[in-house]
């Protein structure tokens, strides 16, 4: 079990969560409990606690703490890093940002993360059932954040936190650093068979993917399709047949796509490369 905070209400441009923690109330303290016990005086009093206070108080847990939804109003707001943020990144005490929570996504938040070394992070925000919010029947699902852990323990998942192997999620949109989403591709994006019939000089290249992500890509070649222009779609559990026009019957192809909703960073595209080898096979 990972035990978790919302832990700095009172911060500066949104709320910090704290995970891995034992001691919850560590984090937030109260000058005086208001007597006569009255709810709303003491939600007050506890808004005094300084955030940096609570800040620490994690990080002496060995927590892991990161940036909600810095664009606070969901909608207009765009993130800018505070003085405050900035200072506990480069102390090592803000150790993620969210960039995907709930329907909304911030490019800006991304590149803060990039800018200041921070763990990529993804959240539904639920409140409620997921199934009234995502849809999930209707194909639908949370902002979901893949952690690329070494062991299947709650241990393991801290580590890869902290060392920020990780990729949001977010609709049909994939985010992460290169180093861990190109290997996420690469693992979900494979060619089946590459092949000629007969003399054609149109080469059959059947895609297959094994993720729950539907792949887009944009070819980067000076090939050309016979049923598809450039963009092609590569759907969930499934695969996809293209007739791509080589010229001539050709040993080796190399083929070379941009994955359109996959971001390495706001404006930065991950790329794919696929070196084949046709077969011909007789009609």
């Amino acid at each position: 079990m990972i035990n978790g905070s919302e832990i700095t209400r009172a911060a500066p441009h949104g709320h910090m969560n704290a995970v891995f923690i034992e001691d919850a109330n560590e984090l937030l303290k109260v000058s005086e409990v208001p007597g006569p016990f009255n709810s709303g005086e003491y939600f007050r009093r506890a808004g005094e606690w300084p955030a940096q206070s609570a800040v620490d108080a994690a990080n002496e847990q060995g927590a892991f703490v990161f940036w909600n939804h810095s664009w606070s109003t969901f909608r207009d707001n765009i993130t800018v890093i505070t003085d405050f943020h900035r200072e506990n990144a480069a102390n090592g005490k803000l150790h993620g940002i969210e960039v995907a929570n709930g329907s909304t996504y911030s490019a800006e938040s991304f590149q803060v993360a990039l800018d200041h070394d921070l763990a990529l992070i993804g959240v539904s925000d639920v409140h409620n059932l997921i199934d009234w919010d995502y849809k999930p029947h209707e194909g639908g699902h949370r902002p979901v954040n893949l952690v690329f852990a070494r062991e299947k323990s709650s241990a393991g998942i801290r580590e890869a936190l902290f060392a920020k192997r990780t990729v949001v999620w977010y609709k049909n949109l994939l985010l992460g650093r290169e180093r861990d989403l190109v290997p996420l591709l690469e693992a979900s994006l494979k060619v089946e068979s590459a092949t000629y019939s007969g003399l054609s000089r149109v080469l059959e290249v059947v895609f297959s993917n094994s993720s729950d992500a539907k792949f887009v890509l944009d070819n980067k070649t000076s090939y050309t399709m016979v049923r598809d222009h450039d963009v092609i779609e590569v759907p969930a559990h499934d695969e996809t047949s293209l007739l791509i026009r080589t010229g001539d019957q050709l040993d080796e192809v190399t083929l070379e796509f941009e994955v359109l909703n996959a971001l390495t960073a706001p404006d930065r595209r991950a790329t794919m490369s696929f070196e084949l080898s046709p077969t011909v096979a007789s009609r």
